[in-house]
């Protein structure tokens, strides 16, 4: 890559693939790279926009006659759990987030490999080998976090660690906000709604952190995957002209939000 191509970033088309989201429909992505000192600075414009990172790829849908796919980020200073969400919390009180550098173990790709199996046996991740998962994590150029959700010991609250892992998430950091960019769990741990609390979880961490937003990546409507993203409220949605609020009540207001 020249270094041209480093400061200016080109932007490329892929060819129409079959949708994994919304049966019959097909789905192309523009996508850029993110590499080189600007890299962070990019991954933060680009989000903004609506894109989504995956290694050292910066895409979004650009699909022909869709506009299904819709980029969400939960407002977390306004953000109140719900009673479900409360249950939530409470079902998880004695799991520790432990925060680490982006660094791949075997212990986390165990955990990956089953929720892969149980989960997504014919999704396009489902191949995936330790060395792909260790690429996942580390090709990174910006700032990206390891989220290791575990369950507490007697000596969690003067260590800060937990015993035997139960989910992680991959999250950058951007300037406003935290960018969950990937999540898994242990498949046998379905009533725990960890899915859930890892959001939650990352509401309280930009809460913390003085951070405004966290990015849910897309919501789709009527797609069982993803139009769970939907219950995170009040939220942004971006439409074309604008970050448009969602309340609480689901009431999307007109006005686009900055």
């Amino acid at each position: 890559m020249t270094q041209h191509s480093r400061d200016t970033p080109q932007f490329y088309l892929t060819a129409p693939s079959p949708c994994p989201y919304l049966p019959g429909r097909h789905e192309r992505k523009v996508f850029t790279h993110l590499v080189g000192d600007k890299a962070g600075d990019l991954n933060d414009l680009l989000t903004h926009g609506g894109f989504r990172r995956s290694q050292s790829i910066a895409y979004r849908p650009a699909c022909d006659q869709c506009r299904a796919c819709v980029s969400v980020r939960v407002i977390a200073n306004e953000f109140r759990p719900s009673r479900n969400f409360r249950k939530v919390l409470a079902r998880n009180a004695d799991i520790i987030g432990e925060q680490r550098t982006a660094v791949p173990t075997s212990e986390q790709y165990s955990v990956f490999r089953a929720y892969l199996d149980r989960r997504h046996r014919n999704g396009g991740m489902a191949d995936m080998t330790v060395l792909d998962y260790a690429m996942m994590v580390e090709d990174s150029h910006v700032e990206t976090r390891i989220i290791e959700y575990r369950k507490r010991n007697p000596d969690s609250a003067i260590t800060g660690r937990g015993d035997e892992l139960m989910a992680v998430a991959l999250t950058d950091v951007l300037s406003d906000g935290l960018s969950m960019v990937y999540s898994f769990f242990e498949p046998g741990l379905e009533a725990r709604s960890l899915g859930t609390f890892m959001i939650l979880d990352h509401i309280a961490r930009a809460r913390r952190q003085g951070l405004p937003y966290v990015y849910l990546g897309y919501w789709i409507e009527g797609s069982k995957k993803m139009d769970y993203k939907g219950r995170f409220l009040p939220q942004q949605r971006l439409a074309p002209s604008g970050w448009l609020r969602v309340d609480a009540s689901g009431e999307v207001l007109a006005e686009p939000q900055d």
